[in-house]
């Protein structure tokens, strides 16, 4: 009978054991949770930022061969045509 007790003892002991594992086990999982979503907000954050940076950065380039820079000058030439064709379809527009 003695066997019997002792075998419960130590099931019951692995038993807590176990349980105290979950306990961690969940605990580090509500943690991993909340750190991915503070880095999945931090980078959307990022990639905004980097969009705007991206904005003002093709801005610059415009503005700089409008300024006589030779580097992008056959891109600000294509910009310059579209926008010219857009006036000129926004003026077929309203003429009729």
């Amino acid at each position: 009978m003695s066997d019997v007790s002792t075998i419960i003892d130590v099931l019951d002991s692995q038993i807590e054991k176990l349980f105290l594992k979950i306990e961690n086990l969940e605990q580090a999982n509500i943690d991993l949770t909340s750190k991915i979503a503070n880095v999945q907000a931090e980078s959307e954050l990022q990639s905004k930022s980097f969009d705007g940076l991206k904005y003002k950065y093709d801005a610059l380039k415009s503005a700089s061969s409008f300024l006589g820079s030779d580097e992008n000058k056959k891109e600000t030439k294509l910009k310059i045509n579209a926008l010219v064709r857009e006036i000129d379809y926004c003026i077929a527009q309203l003429s009729t």
